[in-house]
């Protein structure tokens, strides 16, 4: 497993981060076996949210029983007022067994609506700020996926001086001219400030529709290997620190894997997912 610092944080991350949504519909074995298989792996970087079903739960129970691994562990809210938000980090801390959180964000902060929400009078922003001056974080973030989450994170740092920003980026993502300028800025502005960048949705493939829906993500994934290698390749040869793993348990060893290899391909290699068929627009059921 490679390591990358996460900006000022200074944390080395593994470049794959666990997305903990593949077990927050799971049984604690089965939770139990996907914190295990990412330790071995070498991953060291958990994310997590009061949304990915009983995640929290559950690897509450795990840390409680292993009080021992070594995880930074970056905790989200979607939740836009002060008071609502302060009472889902104060139970997110609780679920967990932890008096401080490493990394806590604004969770889907998508578009400029949201971004106001979150600084308005009285909104969430107020309990980040002061949940970071009373140790209750040591940092803070801020997330969201969508086309215009890159520009509105941009437009964030124009706010606050954010540790990390977390967005969807992927190959696909990028064709767009709007888009790939915005994620060009937002890698620039992350190394000017010494930013960590999580990458969500690297290995996404398209919108379900109308087609069963065979795997735990919201969106229809990659899963042909020499696929996952490619989109993994590309996300984790841009300036960022980590990925996410995707929202089913299954596809984290394929991604596992591609991140073992990654620097074996050229972005010539990386651009040939784009003649796949059914390679497209995950957002459009969002």
């Amino acid at each position: 497993m490679e390591y990358r610092r996460l900006g000022r944080i200074g944390h080395m991350s593994s470049i794959v981060a666990l997305g903990t949504a593949a077990f927050g519909e799971r049984s604690q074995d089965e939770a139990d076996r996907l914190i295990e298989a990412a330790l071995a792996a070498g991953v060291n970087h958990f994310d997590i949210a009061p949304g990915y079903g009983e995640a929290e739960l559950r690897l509450g129970d795990y840390l409680k029983r292993h009080p021992q691994p070594d995880v930074f562990i970056s905790c989200k809210t979607q939740v836009r007022t002060k008071d609502g938000s302060r009472e889902q980090l104060l139970r997110t801390m609780d679920r967990l067994h932890k008096d401080k959180l490493d990394l806590y964000q604004l969770h889907a902060v998508c578009n400029s609506a949201d971004l106001d929400d979150c600084f308005a009078p009285g909104g969430s922003m107020e309990t980040f700020v002061d949940a970071l001056e009373t140790g209750l974080v040591a940092h803070l973030g801020i997330t969201g996926h969508g086309w215009e989450s890159a520009a509105t994170h941009l437009a964030a740092l124009d706010r606050y001086p954010f540790a990390t920003t977390m967005t969807s980026a992927n190959v696909f993502m990028v064709q767009d001219p709007s888009f790939a300028a915005a994620w060009t800025a937002l890698q620039n502005r992350a190394e000017k400030e010494d930013m960590g960048i999580h990458v969500l949705k690297a290995s996404a493939r398209i919108a379900w529709g109308d087609r069963p829906r065979t795997f735990g993500t919201w969106y229809e994934p990659f899963t042909e290997q020499a696929d996952v290698d490619l989109a993994v390749s590309w996300a984790l040869q841009q300036r960022i620190t980590t990925i996410c793993s995707a929202g089913d348990p299954a596809l984290f060893g394929p991604i596992i894997d591609a991140a073992s290899r990654f620097r074996d391909y050229d972005l010539v290699d990386q651009e040939a997912l784009l003649s796949r068929p059914a390679y497209g627009d995950i957002f459009v059921d969002a």
